[in-house]
């Protein structure tokens, strides 16, 4: 289905899956998805990677390398229920300090129900606020992390240039997405399972199959790794890399504020 991606940076704006929405429209219908998934978001994580997100995360922590010492500061966007932030504060052996940003405030609910049963209410803000217009002075955080969250943002130029408005000189990027399969045989075996299995297994699961055809047509629609990875040098970060997860499933891109 790469006939579907984006490669401009404006070309998710309009586009809610395959379908185009009028200006203005996507944020809207993105927040519904996720007020009708939050409850269930590591089993749909779970639903779309085959339980390989939790590994994907963990790489990214490593990746991160996050120091063992206090005063450092991540921002964790998109991450309401906590699932990167905990991973994040528990590697730095309870030093870090996580902020977490979500535009919804029923992702939001379930991260502070779960960083109050896990000891960690003291290590964690959560902010509900919009990615394209973080709340917070310049220079303020130490990384910015985001996973599976930046195909969800309409404007992500925008969002990637607030990333390194925020970041302190010497900052940290890492953003974890689903990406293009570059492997044969597993980009046909994962386009089946994605468009049939999927929503058939959210609707059963969850009631609601919708959100899920949603999600898995943003995947295809998102720019794959190389115009991605262009897209955030265009915001101004240095040594921009990517590692490929699972042939491409997920790839983790990474940026410095140089």
């Amino acid at each position: 289905m790469s006939e579907h991606r984006t490669t401009a940076a404006g070309g998710m704006e309009t586009s809610y899956g395959f379908k185009e929405v009028g200006h203005g429209d996507k944020q809207s219908l993105v927040n519904d998805v996720f007020h009708r998934v939050a409850s269930r978001y590591d089993l749909m994580n779970d639903l779309m990677s085959g339980g390989l997100h939790r590994l994907w995360k963990d790489g990214l922590v490593s990746w991160l390398n996050p120091p063992k010492r206090p005063g450092w500061k991540v921002l964790d966007v998109a991450g309401g229920t906590g699932d990167v932030a905990f991973r994040i504060i528990d590697a730095s052996q309870g030093q870090a300090h996580a902020t977490v940003l979500d535009i919804n405030g029923s992702m939001l609910g379930v991260g502070k129900e779960r960083a109050e049963k896990r000891g960690l209410a003291a290590n964690t803000d959560f902010v509900e606020a919009n990615a394209e217009e973080l709340p917070f002075a310049d220079e303020t955080f130490d990384a910015y992390t985001i996973a599976f969250g930046i195909r969800n943002v309409p404007r992500i130029d925008v969002a990637l240039s607030e990333a390194f408005r925020v970041l302190k000189p010497g900052g940290r990027f890492l953003c974890l997405e689903f990406s293009e399969v570059d492997m044969p045989v597993l980009d046909k075996v994962y386009e089946a399972w994605s468009f049939n299995a999927i929503p058939r297994i959210g609707q059963v699961v969850t009631g609601d199959g919708e959100p899920y055809a949603y999600l898995v047509e943003s995947i295809r629609k998102f720019p794959n790794q190389a115009n991605f990875a262009a897209m955030i040098t265009r915001a101004g970060f240095g040594r921009v890399s990517f590692r490929n997860y699972s042939g491409g499933i997920a790839a983790l891109h990474s940026g410095w504020k140089l």
